[in-house]
């Protein structure tokens, strides 16, 4: 396809030929009506002049009867750059007037009419003349006619209809060139984004549409555009960041899991021995079930799935529920946990996910929030409302996450150095956090003074 033949089939080209086209119609027809309303203007001067010279030649003759008639009728008609005269009789014989022999029919019907006429001093093989007159009949039988040519009528069309001509060509031209001018351009910035997107289809994620600046809808559709891609880049960073994690972090369970298996079966030798290992692989096996269902749940979460189970529940009922059932579990560790819920607090959301994510909390809590120097080993569910907001905060007195490591903390598999010790695939953060993103919420790590405050920040329902 031809440069020429591409600009031509642009949306651009035909919204303005469009725009270009009625905007001709409309100023030929100003210049349509300019002209009729200026024809009429003179021809209503005309019309006036000639009532005016009738009126005048009426006075005369009733000075003077029929003969300062004629009299006052040539004297005119001699003049240059007269109106049309003629007097006859009844049976239709010329008395006086610059005019040929007029047909009878004319000058018996009074009244305004449009003739063809030809003056007296003309050649009869001249080509005749268009005027207006006005014929009227004064007592005994003689007909006047009264008239003016419509040269200046003719003269003011022709005077209006050359420019006008020339204007609506020059609109045509400077349109074209105009429109030709402006779909280049928006050619251009269209050819410039496809091949972008080009670019990105081939794999090169960290392109980006060029903005001008000016704040048109292409640069608004750029902004989107980017904004999308940076989302996408981001998810499939992630996706790669997961893969790496995925290949470095559960390769030692599974390379444990098969040296358990083989050593079992190199040196078992009784049931017990068999039994033992296979406890040992069931145990393995369950730990990266559950690192793999964590990853399945963040995946969702992130992708939204979950936002077709969202309904509206009471966020103070959920913490009570999960501290009821880690109760036993703090206690076993020698923690004290206490719930500070007593106000119901309506959310929307999946209640599974909230409930999922605030146990991971309570957990992580229970597994790393031992007692720092002058901590009391206490874990505290609350939630409360703030800035239209539902806060829920698991608070510990352990020796916290500091400043610099909570943006790590929830990554996938980012495990700190604190937390090496204790079982755990690093993921129970990163869940939370996705749950939060997923509500349209957030998650803050705070110092707790001592130990840590992780808080779900969620928007709360508008009719809650």
């Amino acid at each position: 396809m031809t440069a020429l033949a591409k600009l031509l089939r642009t949306t651009a080209f035909k919204i303005i030929a469009v725009y270009l086209l009625v905007f001709a119609l409309f100023a030929a027809g100003i210049i349509i009506y300019l002209g009729r309303h200026t024809q009429q203007l003179v021809f209503s001067q005309i019309t006036e002049t000639v009532d005016a010279e009738v009126q005048s030649l009426n006075e005369q003759y009733q000075i003077g009867g029929i003969r300062r008639l004629v009299d006052t009728i040539e004297r005119r008609a001699s003049q240059p750059g007269s109106n049309l005269y003629l007097v006859t009789t009844a049976s239709g014989d010329k008395l006086a007037g610059n005019l040929s022999d007029m047909p009878n029919s004319v000058l018996q019907n009074e009244g305004w009419a449009e003739i063809l006429y030809r003056k007296t001093e003309e050649a009869s093989n001249a080509r005749p003349s268009r005027a207006v007159v006005r014929v009227f009949t004064i007592p005994g039988g003689f007909h006047v006619l009264v008239g003016r040519d419509f040269e200046e009528r003719d003269r003011l069309r022709q005077i209006l209809a050359q420019p006008a001509r020339w204007s609506v060509l020059l609109i045509v031209v400077m349109g074209v060139a105009g429109t030709l001018f402006i779909a280049r351009r928006v050619l251009k910035r269209i050819d410039a984004m496809t091949a972008t997107n080009e670019r990105i289809m081939a794999g090169d994620l960290t392109g980006r549409l060029a903005v001008t600046g000016s704040g048109d809808e292409f640069d608004r559709l750029a902004n989107s555009l980017n904004a999308m891609l940076e989302r996408i880049e981001a998810l499939m960073g992630g996706v790669k960041q997961v893969s790496d994690n995925i290949a470095h972090d559960l390769k030692t369970p599974l390379t444990r899991l098969r040296n358990r298996a083989e050593e079992a079966l190199r040196g078992a030798k009784t049931e017990a021995d068999y039994r033992a290992a296979l406890e040992s692989t069931i145990e393995e096996s369950d730990s990266l079930i559950r690192t793999f269902n964590a990853l399945l749940m963040i995946a969702r979460a992130e992708a939204g799935e979950a936002r077709e189970g969202m309904t509206d529940f009471d966020a103070s009922e959920v913490a009570h529920s999960v501290a009821e059932l880690y109760e036993p579990l703090a206690e076993e560790k020698g923690m004290h946990l206490s719930v500070e819920a007593s106000e119901p607090m309506k959310i929307h959301g999946n209640r599974e996910l909230i409930g999922q994510a605030l146990a991971n909390l309570v957990d992580n809590a229970i597994k790393y929030g031992g007692a720092a120097p002058g901590g009391k080993g206490a874990i505290c569910i609350s939630t409360k409302r703030k800035d239209g907001r539902v806060l829920l905060s698991v608070a510990d007195q352990g020796f916290g996450i500091s400043p610099d490591d909570r943006g790590r903390a929830v990554q996938r598999f980012v495990r700190l150095e604190a937390s090496r010790s204790k079982p755990g695939a690093g993921l129970g953060l990163s869940l939370v956090s996705a749950v939060a993103h997923l509500h349209g919420g957030d998650l803050q790590l705070e110092d707790n003074a001592p130990g840590l405050r992780a808080t779900l920040v969620l928007p709360q329902p508008e009719k809650a």
